[in-house]
């Protein structure tokens, strides 16, 4: 009953670290590792089983069962600590020494039908539990040898890589090493306690379990940096140095300890802190991070030592170091950024002495494409008898009338609109340049024949605009400047030319426009009529509201009244 319990507590104790395991374990883990948690439990509850059987022919089938761990878990242990030294194992030697493994596992499997394995196998009751008695075959030979070279290949791994490899952490090395001598004592061991019903091998192996997870438990952070260190060290241009959430140093790469030296002063596991050389930078960059991640990118400038040695310039970033999704420290990128610091440099000073030319240039050829367009009016203007000084007037009629809409701002017109039809105003009779002179300059009023002539002066204006401006890439400028001379002629009630539009069909600008235009033909002297009086133009436009106007701008038409008169009374 007591090697019942013996076993049975063995196996709970077994399951529970397996459990521990498991839930501590992401995908960094080892495959060989989570084996070995898997197996452990299964050949711990084989062994409780066997020495619970009844009947003989039970304990012996318990007894293949067992056989798994004394197969395969040393083949798994190996493999496992060869990793975790950082040495590789060819691909052929694993796919045969698992190969040896499985063979003698199978052998085991023919115990009672065939001599491989056991020559001869009995199984004795000892104080209430079956006790094999075995004679060996010749495979079992071959077992012990399996078990004998894994042993002292670990062993050779450990002491290769402790002497060897300084990148490796030596409490993970003495953690390893701690197994083997274990597995050793318990092998010698229970050849001896067998025969009581006691076996010491299901306490080694849940001995084993315990010392791996300590190992996790610690590895979880190597593994990140070493994950780090094999793609930075690939590429050999940038820094890297990691640190776990307690600020303790857990390594860098060559790189980074060229950029800064006093790397080499601190060993794994020592807090950063405490090396004062390191103050101004790791330990500034990790404080500034802590208070703002987002002030984890910076650049850090190393000056020059010598005569021939310039400046460099890194560009630092700092991150965190995640274990799968959970924060276990921080990792800080170097990487040098001297040639593109001075680049961008030298861009910047470029491209502002540049944008001061550009600008400078820009505006002397907007200058003088605005002189461009207003010497075509003037041109224009020139041959016409009836509109001196025309394009001057209604030009400042639309910017008065603009004014006061834009401190109104009831119809909400951009900024860049109001500049545009300003600028528009002076092209809006461009298209009188393809009325014939004998119209144009005709001293009196239009016969109905030379009327409709003077109109096509609206669509051929739109098309000399179009043709000037087609290029540009002020587009809305374009599109405002083109329906101010289409369309400054249409009315509100659709009686107007060229296209005869109606309403708000009528662009903005062309509606604005038509205010102007007509309120300089009244207030102005003409060829064919004197100067109206402000009261009687006054009354003109506003019975046009409506009509010929647009009623909505009626409002800032009577505000902008005052002004108007002024600017005329001056004239």
């Amino acid at each position: 009953m007591m090697q019942v319990m013996y076993y049975a507590g063995i196996f709970v104790l077994s399951f529970f670290l397996t459990f521990i395991y498991i839930f501590q374990w992401h995908k960094k883990f080892q495959v060989h590792m989570t084996a070995i948690f898997i197996l452990i439990p299964i050949v711990n509850l084989a062994y409780c089983l066997m020495y619970m059987a009844r009947e003989p022919e039970t304990a012996g089938a318990l007894l293949k069962i067992v056989y798994i761990s004394g197969c395969y878990l040393p083949w798994l242990t190996t493999m496992c600590e060869l990793r975790l030294c950082q040495i590789e194992v060819h691909r052929l030697v694993r796919i045969g020494s698992f190969l040896v493994s499985s063979f003698v596992f199978l052998s085991v499997q023919t115990v009672g039908y065939s001599s491989l394995f056991y020559k001869s196998l009995t199984l004795e009751k000892v104080g209430g539990v079956w006790v094999p008695q075995k004679e060996y075959g010749p495979v079992h030979t071959i077992h012990y040898v399996c078990v004998i070279s894994y042993l002292l290949a670990d062993l050779v791994a450990i002491i290769y890589t402790y002497r060897k490899k300084r990148q490796v952490s030596r409490s993970i090395l003495f953690l390893l090493f701690l197994p083997i001598l274990v597995s050793m004592a318990g092998y010698y061991a229970n050849h001896t306690l067998i025969q009581t019903g006691y076996e010491i091998m299901p306490v080694t192996y849940m001995l084993a379990q315990l010392v791996y997870l300590l190992i996790m438990h610690r590895m979880v952070y190597y593994n990140v940096s070493e994950m780090v260190i094999e793609s930075m060290v690939q590429s050999g241009d940038t820094g890297f140095i990691t640190v776990d959430s307690k600020g303790r140093y857990l390594g860098s790469n060559e790189t980074a300890r060229e950029i800064l030296p006093q790397l080499n002063l601190l060993t794994v596991d020592r807090p950063i802190s405490r090396e004062p050389s390191l103050r101004e930078t790791v330990t500034d960059w990790l404080e500034r991070f802590q208070r703002d991640p987002a002030a984890g990118r910076l650049l850090y400038t190393e000056q020059g030592t010598g005569d021939t040695e310039q400046e460099k310039i890194y560009k630092v970033s700092v991150s965190y170091l995640y274990d799968g999704k959970k924060q276990c420290g921080y990792q800080i990128f170097m990487e040098d950024d001297t040639q593109n610091q001075k680049y961008i440099n030298l861009l910047d000073r470029y491209n502002a002495d540049l944008q001061k030319e550009v600008a400078a240039k820009t505006e002397r050829i907007v200058a003088m494409h605005d002189r461009f367009i207003l010497g075509m009016a003037a041109m224009v203007e020139s041959r016409d008898n009836s509109t001196g000084g025309h394009i001057r007037r209604t030009s400042e009629v639309v910017r008065i009338l603009i004014e006061m809409i834009q401190e109104d701002g009831a119809l909400e017109l951009s900024d860049e609109f109001c500049r545009n039809i300003i600028k528009a105003a002076p092209m809006h009779d461009l298209g009188k340049i393809a009325v014939d002179d004998a119209i144009l300059r005709k001293p009196g009023r239009f016969t109905p024949e030379e009327f409709e002539k003077m109109k096509a002066h609206a669509a051929e204006g739109a098309r000399i605009v179009h043709e000037i401006l087609q290029d540009t890439e002020d587009e809305a400028f374009r599109v405002i400047a083109e329906n101010v001379a289409h369309y400054h002629h249409e009315r509100m009630d659709g009686s107007g030319y060229p296209e005869g539009l109606k309403g708000e069909e009528i662009p903005l600008e062309a509606r604005i426009m038509a205010v102007a235009d007509v309120y300089d033909a009244l207030v102005s002297k003409r060829v064919y009529k004197e100067r109206f009086s402000f009261e009687k133009a006054d009354q003109i436009i506003l019975e046009g509201m409506g009509t010929q106007f647009d009623a909505r701008l009626k409002k800032y038409y009577e505000a902008a009244r005052p002004r108007l008169e002024a600017y005329y009374a001056a004239e």
